[in-house]
């Protein structure tokens, strides 16, 4: 179709006061100067899903920097700059009537805004104006022939920026140089990196959002664990290095020790700037576990930890309904290596005791052979020797960890110190006995408990029971609806948004076509991935014109909601 401009306001203005359902006849392409409006979807009726409406500007006209936006990731960090832009711009405008989508700390890749070789788009929902059910025509032709044109030349053109083409520059720096540290990572042998100055509380519990630096206390590494770092882009940057191997984190209650772990859950992904943990950078895997009580399971091996139950079940091919703070913990921690974690973060506080330790006096009461869980602390260097995965554990209560431990920082006041040679002492350990690490090729094959399980195999219709009639949708952050099913993710706390969650929804019914009888959950997953690098995130959606507003998942969120789907089926 070719473009219209006059004809849209016209029509608008003859729709005034008529019914709704007349709307559907502004289906198109027009064009106002510069920007191109598409209007791809018209919703049904004013309380239906929004409409969805893009708004385009060619390279020729938006002039961004072409050296900022030619690979995959600097298009990321670009198009982020923009869709935080157009966060600015709305509020010259109707919020209710726009939504662009609001970005969290994270520099994530979104479907909110595109941009390709030809320019730059955005996607947006639009509630069209109305009465009832009657056309406020006046109102929507103001909304779609000026405000919407507005909008876009307000996000990509850069002589409408409040910093300029500068910000923008620094932006996509920043992000390159977060990149190259998390590239460094594992050529350093470390899982983590927390800079010298990081702001890592956040303001309340229930916000993402830095505490005010006034009142927060910058992060400073000690110096046994000081790492310095020199990035191409010539900064250096100073700060603890997490060096693999079982890390233990302790301190008095409310001084800092879960805060570093939420720093580094969320460091698996880059930040903006001003976050106070741009430098707090983790192993792009690295995994969260806790206890989840009532979970589903399917099909996993938690037989190195659970094994001789006495109801005779094999828990080398675990399946529940409703499952238990130890079963629960179990299945997380063999579900998060399934898919290639090679870093475990745990806080003790939101552990199954009977998981994670058990002391001598409990062992002298209780025989080994009469207790069927076998507890983390046990199993933890043999994960590391055999496996290759660390452990960054958060033990405020228990000094069952420091035999085993390879480095304890205590936190003061949110103040790190390395604690790892009076720990030690303390339990009168020789550090010279701790085992180093190894790598899956060198694991030892003697009394293999943390071996390599078998591949779960879903079967052809896994994700396509009879309940099903309407695709997966993501209701908020934690919860998707499955056909009749609910998927609850309320434990998977490294999800970031209700954008994210949507990912993993389209993620759901990507599975569904590949799934065949024959085909591993880790073969999968490694094919979504591999898509997603090659097409970027559209290709989750087949590329619809407009696909509304989706992030992109990791594969351990994706595995997350497929392993808590409780009409799971394996082939046997």
């Amino acid at each position: 179709m070719s473009p219209q401009r006059s004809n849209l306001a016209d029509t608008l203005h003859g729709l005034d006061g008529r019914s709704y359902g007349n709307l559907k006849q502004i289906r198109g392409r027009y064009r106002f100067g510069s920007v191109t409006l598409f209007v791809d979807r018209v919703q049904a009726d004013p309380f239906a899903s929004p409409s969805k409406v893009r708004v385009r500007i060619e390279h020729a006209d938006a002039k961004l920097p072409p050296e900022l936006i030619t690979d995959r990731q600097d298009r990321i960090a670009a198009a982020d700059y923009l869709l935080r832009a157009g966060n600015t711009a709305l509020g010259r405008f109707d919020r209710k009537a726009i939504i662009l989508g609001r970005p969290g700390q994270e520099v994530l890749e979104r479907t909110n805004v595109r941009i390709d070789d030809a320019g730059v788009e955005a996607r947006l929902l639009v509630n069209l104006p109305a009465r009832g059910r009657r056309i406020l025509g006046h109102r929507a032709a103001d909304l779609l022939t000026q405000d919407l044109p507005d909008l876009a030349r307000a996000m990509f053109l850069c002589e409408k920026w409040n910093g300029g083409v500068d910000g923008f520059r620094q932006h996509v720096q920043l992000h390159r140089d977060q990149l190259e540290l998390r590239d460094h990572l594992g050529e350093a042998g470390l899982v983590g990196f927390i800079g010298n100055g990081a702001i890592l509380p956040r303001s309340a519990g229930d916000s993402d959002e830095p505490m005010d630096a006034a009142h927060a206390v910058p992060f400073a590494s000690p110096p046994e664990l000081e790492h310095t770092v020199e990035l191409s882009s010539g900064r250096s940057l100073t700060g603890m290095g997490i060096p693999c191997g079982v890390t233990v984190i302790v301190g008095g209650g409310y001084h800092g020790k879960s805060t570093i772990l939420r720093a580094l859950e969320r460091g698996v992904h880059p930040h903006i700037a001003g976050d106070g943990r741009e430098w707090v950078i983790a192993d792009p895997g690295a995994t969260a576990i806790r206890a989840e009580d009532g979970r589903a399971v399917t099909g996993d091996d938690i037989s190195p930890f659970i094994a001789n139950l006495p109801s005779g079940t094999d828990t080398r091919s675990f399946s529940t309904t409703n499952a238990s703070g130890s079963t629960s913990q179990a299945a997380n921690l063999v579900e998060a290596i399934e898919v290639g974690a090679r870093t475990l973060l745990i806080d003790e506080d939101t552990s199954a005791t009977n998981f994670m330790i058990r002391d001598s006096r409990m062992r002298a009461l209780i025989p080994a052979e009469r207790e069927p869980i076998t507890p983390f602390v046990d199993r933890v260097r043999p994960l590391l020797d055999r496996r290759g995965v660390s452990t960054v554990l958060v033990a405020g209560g228990s000094s069952a960890f420091f035999e085993v431990a390879d480095h304890v920082i205590a936190l003061d006041a949110y103040i790190p110190r390395d604690v790892t040679e009076q720990a030690h002492e303390l339990v009168g350990i020789d550090p010279a006995a701790l085992s180093g690490a190894v790598t899956d090729d060198d694991a030892v094959t003697d009394d293999d408990s943390v071996g390599t399980p078998a591949p779960r195999v879903p079967t052809a219709k896994a994700l396509r029971p009879a309940s099903k009639t309407k695709s997966a949708r993501a209701k908020g952050t934690d919860r998707i609806q499955f056909g009749r099913a609910f998927i609850d993710l309320l434990a998977v706390s490294q999800i970031v948004d209700a954008q994210q969650t949507a990912g993993v929804a389209e993620a759901l019914e990507y599975l569904a076509e590949i799934f065949d009888g024959r085909t591993a959950i880790t073969e999968a997953l490694a094919e979504i991935d591999e898509m997603l690098d090659e097409q970027g995130i559209d290709g989750l959606t087949g590329h619809r014109d407009h696909p509304g507003h989706i992030t992109r998942p990791r594969a351990q969120e994706i595995a997350a909601a497929l392993n808590r789907y409780r009409e799971l089926r394996l082939v046997e």
